[in-house]
């Protein structure tokens, strides 16, 4: 039976927004009642123990729970169909200890798990031998509940048979994925703790772009099977207090305003800002494009803020690195650079230096553009060069951003010489400069980049990088396997190195460029939470009936990445907890 057959809603009665959606609630209509003090209660168009808003993976976790645990849950979503950011990403979620480590014969202590988050979401503060590890009380315990409620979630989804995961695999052997601090000495369990979705057959998927669908789907079809009503079409504009609580929302959808009462809570889950321009220039510094969908607005924080709630930062991002010449075309992004593919390629600045290790993840690879020169007052990183060859060209095109077709990719610059490929690529600045602050390549670019070449080259040979390090962990390796796939019927000699992330260039050209700049996968900064989901006031007292998950509130991880999946795993598991926690009335303690 497929989900458009399912008893009760179905998706083509919700998609089509404010009709379909207001008859999908009929049955929850209030009208005027009489409360028990004598006075006439408040009239709602709809109304439920549960409101979740947003349809991405946090969002449809926690009506699924909510649901399961008896109440009654209307979900939102303000595009005509569930899925979100979530759809158009891998599906993949970062678990620490979940169920499935004992396939792999691993276990993951909580002290262990702990050290390593702690450590890699707040290195300035880490401190091995403090009670909390050197965070602050709060902090702590937002990591604590995502450990401890993470498997949990899992098997609940499981058992539910809403979503079951399976191990995510990289490389032709397949694999368990590394973590991207697989490296750290704090990591006791550097690979399996990514889970990827399962199909309706009961195969793992491939953690592509595209299967993050496969857990929206299965959590509609699970919610569609029950009656729980699904309001596409519906953005949410304004939450209703009444005595500091939060007892319901206001939505739009079409030209009309709907009013949806609350009687445990209302679960936000609607992402980012990240194509917000006002909140961008207030609270960003470059981010040119990102992968996010469209309605990711930032509507929760001004909704947020009027009912008292304290931002967190809201300078944080996913990040991912982003071809310019397409983020300028469009900042809806369809993927962005996530693992820089080839092995004769490197990334260099406008004074043609290497300055990362270009093999390492996306979010802290591209936190580099981000470097301040305060001698010159400019952020010499602000764009990056990836240089490469016609070999790698040859063998990696399709493994974007190497194109398939280098003719009809117009963002690549191409040089018979190095002497030329400057010269391309400083006219190609120069048709850019005003949306780039009129940013140009230093006047000894050519010989500075001649030199990293050649002792890129050296470094290739002696299978050794020792200026950052590529190739020497095992996520450099593995993930090389997975994004640098062989090019069909590519003739180019591959292998041969010491080190599988590193090739000499070749002494001859044509070589091409590829101008990056600064993106994200979404923004990650909002409203404060507790390790319950609350939404915070000031003094961390938690607002009634508020909470958050997901890219809309200030991330439970601070900024770190902890390993692919990094940003569903926790946005699903602080689902869990706000629903769980909702559905029992809200009770401190």
């Amino acid at each position: 039976m497929t989900q458009h057959e399912q008893p009760g809603l179905s998706r083509r009665r919700i998609l089509t927004g404010a009709g379909a959606g207001m008859a999908a609630g009929s049955a929850l209509l209030a009208g005027c009642a009489q409360a028990d003090d004598g006075k006439t209660a408040r009239t709602w168009d709809v109304e439920a123990d549960i409101v979740v808003v947003g349809g991405g993976a946090a969002g449809c976790t926690a009506a699924v729970i909510a649901a399961d645990r008896g109440a009654r849950v209307v979900l939102l979503e303000a595009s005509p169909m569930l899925g979100g950011t979530t759809r158009k990403s891998g599906g993949v979620a970062w678990v620490p200890n979940h169920p499935l480590l004992s396939e792999l014969g691993l276990t993951d202590p909580k002290p262990d798990a702990m050290r390593y988050m702690c450590r890699y979401a707040f290195p300035n503060d880490y401190n091995a031998d403090h009670p909390t590890l050197g965070l602050d009380e709060r902090s702590y315990k937002l990591l604590e509940a995502f450990y401890d409620n993470g498997a949990p979630m899992v098997d609940k989804m499981k058992a539910l048979g809403a979503v079951e995961f399976g191990l995510f695999t990289v490389g032709t052997d397949k694999k368990p994925s590394p973590d991207y601090a697989d490296h750290l000495p704090e990591n006791k369990v550097p690979v399996g703790r990514a889970l990827a979705p399962k199909d309706e057959n009961g195969e793992t998927l491939a953690g592509t772009v595209g299967h993050g669908g496969r857990i929206t789907d299965a959590c509609e079809t699970w919610l569609t099977s029950r009656g729980a009503p699904i309001l596409t079409g519906h953005r949410a504009t304004k939450l209703v207090l009444e005595e500091g609580r939060v007892i319901g929302l206001e939505a739009r959808t079409g030209e009309r305003t709907v009013t949806i009462g609350a009687r445990k809570g209302v679960i936000f889950a609607t992402g980012g800002f990240a194509h917000n321009t006002d909140l961008l220039q207030l609270h960003q510094t470059m981010l040119y494009g990102s992968c996010a969908v469209p309605q990711s607005q930032g509507d929760f924080i001004g909704m947020a803020a009027s009912a008292g709630a304290v931002p967190g930062t809201l300078s944080t991002a996913w990040y991912t690195q982003v071809v310019l010449d397409q983020a300028l075309e469009n900042r809806v992004m369809g993927v962005g650079v996530f693992f820089v593919p080839s092995d004769s390629m490197v990334l260099v600045n406008k004074y043609g230096h290497r300055v990362v290790n270009e093999k390492r993840n996306y979010n802290d690879r591209t936190k580099v553009h981000y470097v301040y020169d305060p001698v010159n007052a400019d952020y010499p990183n602000q764009l990056l060069f990836m240089l490469f060859d016609h070999r790698a060209l040859d063998a990696y095109g399709g493994n974007y951003p190497l194109p398939e077709n280098p003719d009809a990719a117009s963002y690549l610059i191409k040089g018979d010489s190095l002497d030329q490929l400057a010269e391309n690529i400083a006219a190609r600045l120069q048709s850019l400069a005003g949306r780039t602050g009129g940013v140009t390549l230093a006047r000894d670019f050519l010989a500075r980049t001649r030199q990293t070449i050649d002792r890129f080259n050296r470094y290739a040979r002696d299978g050794r990088d020792p200026d950052f390090d590529r190739g020497l962990h095992g996520y450099d390796r593995e993930w090389q396997g997975y994004f640098s796939i062989l090019r069909p019927g590519s003739k180019a000699r591959t292998g041969g190195m010491p080190n599988p992330t590193m090739y000499p260039f070749q002494d001859k050209g044509p070589y091409y460029a590829i101008i990056l700049a600064p993106g994200a996968l979404d923004t990650s900064g909002g409203p404060l939470t507790n390790e319950k989901g609350q939404v915070l006031a000031m003094g961390n007292q938690p607002i009634p009936g508020l909470y958050g998950a997901g890219n809309c509130v200030a991330s439970p991880t601070r900024g770190a990445y902890f390993g692919a999946g990094g940003t569903i795993g926790p946005a699903m598991t602080y689902a869990y907890i706000a629903a769980m926690h909702a559905t029992d009335g809200g009770k401190e303690g």
